[in-house]
């Protein structure tokens, strides 16, 4: 890390190696050589960040979608450990030194706002960090050049950081800033929606407080409750950012542009079609086959039945072959597709699982209270109005609207899992439930892992490890820190 914050303190405190995204504020408002804080604004280093934030996510799922089986390696290989070093360099490369600087130049001018869109920023990315590593540097990341073997601190301190800075957000965010400084179009979120950072406060605080259960119990789902009530109100609020013919979505160039020109790429699998297409579910009504979703995500070209990859051999659990791939122009895998950070369909199972859990639900119980099913709905619909699908079928089918007595927590976290297709927030989930098939119908660990002829074998992984590059940098810090992939991070042992 050290070289890192060298390079992004001392030689230039502008994100490089960032092109044109969205609406092409790149193209005419980053300088194009180095710079040093006092020669930039805060607006030159927003955009750059925002787009480093959804890049660092990006790379995180590429290992973590595997992990909760999205998807497949090519021909059905399972993803092994992984050290997850894109979502490293992006956080304290590009990101948490360019914040450091925005804050303190907000604090300066007063600039009340742009410093809360700052620290949401910031809680966001130590959030995904520390849900990857556990223990990560934090407190003394930013100090270099004095500072150059940052020490690392503990998720649960971690933790209390990003409560504080999104407590301190929304403090600001709900107050006058008189200092005349406007967020403006640099802001490839929500171009300065000061309501919508906002409700993505309270939003984004819901979700940590949530994956507190194992260590807060019930008190973690009901401060998730209170914070969910002023959280995002519609699919309009989605924390997410789209790209363009210029700046191509790297789903697309991944998976559709790399499978087209026969390159490298990945293939749907078993766990999310068979959520999907009634093999765990199965649907009653006689008016479906699959889930109106599923062909937003993949194709099965035209095949008369859907059937995902299972193992290294590219069978589908039923021992035929496998036929589900990433289908071009789909809703992630289009040119000008976005990446999503948090969503309001997301928000509404947080609600949904948080009103179960105060009411005693456990993995195994049945029957919840109405504010759960009523949730667990609202969060249905809200998916299909994002994907763009008429879930009226669906949403009326005995297998999906169980009513308040009939409502289980895997119900919940289907729809969860389903919704938040390609977000490394499923692997949160998986591990919060412990990899539980009571919990995710049907999951069992990959074929691949049980042959596995190293220590591995048979262990769902559940971290990723420091990169080799850190350690390398670093080594005193990281091996004091340094936990088997197969160890639990601190919020799920």
């Amino acid at each position: 890390m050290k070289k890192f914050i060298i390079k992004i303190i001392i030689i230039s405190l502008l994100v490089v190696g960032i092109t044109a995204c969205s609406n092409e504020y790149f193209d005419v408002n980053t300088p194009s050589g180095t710079a040093q804080p006092d020669q930039l604004r805060m607006n030159d280093l927003l955009a750059p960040v925002i787009h480093s934030s959804f890049e660092g996510q990006l790379s995180a799922e590429l290992t973590f979608g595997n992990y909760v089986q999205n998807f497949v390696s090519q021909g059905g290989g399972a993803a092994g450990e992984t050290e997850a070093a894109g979502l490293w360099s992006q956080v304290y490369l590009y990101i948490l030194p360019n914040l450091k600087v925005i804050k303190e130049k907000a604090v300066v001018k007063g600039a009340i706002h742009y410093g809360a869109v700052a620290d949401i920023l910031t809680a966001i990315n130590i959030g995904i960090a520390t849900d990857t590593w556990d223990n990560i540097p934090y407190s003394q990341a930013t100090q270099a050049p004095q500072n150059l073997f940052p020490a690392f601190d503990s998720q649960e301190f971690i933790y209390t950081e990003i409560f504080r800075l999104l407590d301190g957000a929304i403090i600001a965010l709900e107050s006058v800033d008189n200092s005349g400084i406007k967020i403006g179009r640099e802001d490839l979120v929500y171009r300065g929606d000061k309501a919508k950072w906002l409700r993505a406060a309270y939003t984004i605080k819901a979700r940590y407080q949530l994956h507190l259960t194992k260590i807060n119990g019930t008190a973690a789902a009901t401060n998730a409750l209170a914070s969910i009530a002023k959280g995002f109100t519609s699919n309009s609020d989605d924390f997410q950012m789209f790209y363009d013919a210029k700046k191509i979505n790297p789903w697309y160039s991944s998976e559709i542009l790399a499978r087209n020109t026969g390159n490298f790429h990945r293939d749907i699998a078993s766990q999310l079609v068979s959520s999907m297409n009634g093999d765990y579910f199965p649907f009653q009504s006689g008016l479906l086959v699959i889930d109106p979703r599923l062909p937003r995500f993949a194709t099965n070209n035209g095949a008369a039945t859907w059937k995902g990859f299972v193992s290294g051999s590219g069978k589908a659990p039923d021992g035929t072959a496998a036929n589900t791939f990433f289908v071009e122009n789909g809703y992630y895998t289009s040119i000008n597709s976005p990446l999503v950070i948090i969503s309001y369909a997301e928000a509404m199972f947080i609600k949904a699982e948080a009103a179960f859990i105060v009411n005693g639900g456990t993995p195994t119980s049945i029957g919840s209270t109405s504010t759960a099913q009523t949730a667990y709905m609202s969060g249905i619909a809200a998916s299909m109005s994002k994907y763009g699908v008429n879930g009226t079928n669906y949403m009326a089918d005995a297998s999906v609207n169980v009513g308040t007595a009939g409502l289980k927590l895997e119900h919940i976290m289907k729809e969860k899992y389903i919704h938040n297709f390609l977000n490394p927030e499923a692997f949160v989930d998986f591990r919060r439930y412990n990899f539980s098939n009571q919990v995710f119908k049907g999951l069992k660990i990959r074929e691949e892992l049980l042959t596995e002829s190293n220590e591995y074998k048979g262990l769902w992984f559940r971290r990723a490890s420091y990169p080799s590059i850190e350690l390398n940098r670093n080594s005193t810090n990281v091996l004091a820190n340094r936990k088997a992939p197969t160890e639990s991070v601190w919020w799920a042992r």
